[in-house]
């Protein structure tokens, strides 16, 4: 009779002794996984619409206006004051700062 009473409480007791393992995973998922996916996505979309004319900033800190789109994931930027122009991966960019650069 108490055999089967022990058994009972060792099965649910370690049962109980997982879900504060499940809560801190799903926890984690929603403060932190989620959130950066959202923005893996905006930022893929983000790159995805850039066109020549648009203001952008690089992770390099560098400002300047697209003036062309390559085939292999680079872009030519137009630098201030002397119109320097740069060609940098799709990937450095990290905002889009106006829909229209000054040409």
């Amino acid at each position: 009779m108490y055999q089967g009473l022990f058994v009972q409480l060792a099965q649910s007791n370690s049962l109980l002794g997982f879900l504060p393992i499940v809560l801190i995973f799903a926890i984690f998922y929603f403060l932190l996984f989620l959130p950066m996916q959202r923005q893996k996505k905006q930022t893929q979309k983000m790159l995805s619409e850039l066109k020549p004319g648009d203001l952008v900033a690089t992770s390099g800190g560098i400002v300047g206006a697209i003036v062309s789109l390559g085939e292999d994931d680079t872009l030519v930027l137009r630098v201030k004051p002397d119109n320097l122009k740069l060609q940098v991966s799709r990937g450095s960019v990290t905002s889009r700062l106006s829909g229209e650069g000054k040409k």
